[in-house]
């Protein structure tokens, strides 16, 4: 059973909006619809790393999303913005696992904040690929949304015309039970075990194992230790009271999560699929990064020819 949470915020209504609407709303996807308008990104990266796939950790799949009502004009200063911020996040995603950036403007309502977490497993081929994705997916689901977030298997980003990096969130916004196995006291003993091991302490990124039960969590990287190991306690408090005796369970809190899974069932905490898939990866990686660089000499090229033309023509 899949339980969806709305969330309510006040954000700041830029000038340029259309119909404001306090209202941020997460779907999942049974609940997904589609709009056929990308984001107008400003580099070409999202196109040419969104044609490799992932290695076989299924870290492209969708877990849930969300959309600020409040909308944006298109052209507007703030798209352009936008345009900025989701370029960065990608491009910072080749080489770092966490990152977040503020894209100022002439006006603070231009302003706009993201961030993009990778689990902590994932090489940086399928970081960055996941990224790219998700930056890709998430301009089909929120057109002219003043803020919006994605979580996939292997990566999370989001973004928003009002400031939330380093600002704590408990609130649910997924909680997912597998099937009722019944009270099984050796399995929720593993259970117990993985889970109070997850909690246990460490850092942002934690993973465990007892008999046949797998466990993961992980936090946003905004977050203080601290503040990441009371957000994950809760998840994982949640998941205890919440999940019973299912095979297995997930909550996600805005700013963490916590899953289990016994044996195969519905697990996500696997890592990538070996050497053999980094090594595809990296090759992919380098490809794209080939591409880009044709793509930026023929638009340089071209960009050339046409000035000599408009200059001949005066």
């Amino acid at each position: 059973m899949v339980h969806l949470f709305l969330q309510l915020y006040i954000p700041a209504f830029p000038k340029h909006t259309k119909a404001p609407d306090i209202s941020f709303f997460f779907f999942s996807e049974e609940k997904l619809t589609m709009s056929k308008r990308p984001f107008l990104l400003s580099f070409l990266v999202i196109l040419f790393i969104s044609m490799y796939p992932t290695s076989e950790s299924s870290s492209d799949t969708f877990v849930y999303g969300g959309c600020s009502q409040l909308k944006y004009n298109s052209g507007s200063p703030f798209e352009t913005n936008l345009n900025s911020l989701l370029t960065s996040l990608v491009n910072s995603a080749t080489f770092s696992s966490y990152s977040n950036f503020t894209i100022t403007g002439s006006s603070p309502q231009d302003v706009v904040y993201g961030l993009y977490q990778c689990r902590g497993d994932l090489s940086m081929p399928d970081c960055a690929m996941c990224i790219a994705h998700s930056v890709n997916q998430l301009g089909l689901y929120c057109p002219q949304s003043c803020g919006g977030a994605l979580q996939l298997q292997g990566c999370f980003i989001k973004y928003d015309n009002a400031t939330f990096l380093g600002a704590e969130d408990k609130n649910v916004v997924l909680k997912k039970c597998g099937p009722i196995i019944g009270y099984d006291v050796g399995i929720i003993s593993q259970r117990d075990a993985v889970l109070d091991g997850l909690g246990s302490g460490g850092g942002p990124y934690r993973v465990g194992g007892s008999g046949k039960v797998q466990g993961m969590g992980q936090c946003v990287g905004d977050l203080s230790l601290n503040e990441c190991q009371s957000c994950i306690t809760e998840a994982i408090q949640r998941l205890k009271t919440d999940c019973g005796g299912a095979v297995s369970g997930d909550v996600f809190l805005g700013k963490c999560y916590a899953r289990y899974s016994l044996g195969g069932a519905d697990s996500r905490a696997g890592g990538s699929g070996g050497k053999d898939d980094d090594d595809d990866a990296e090759k992919a990686l380098a490809i794209t990064i080939g591409l880009l660089a044709g793509v930026a000499v023929i638009v340089i090229f071209l960009s050339l020819v046409r000035k000599a033309c408009q200059s001949k023509g005066k």
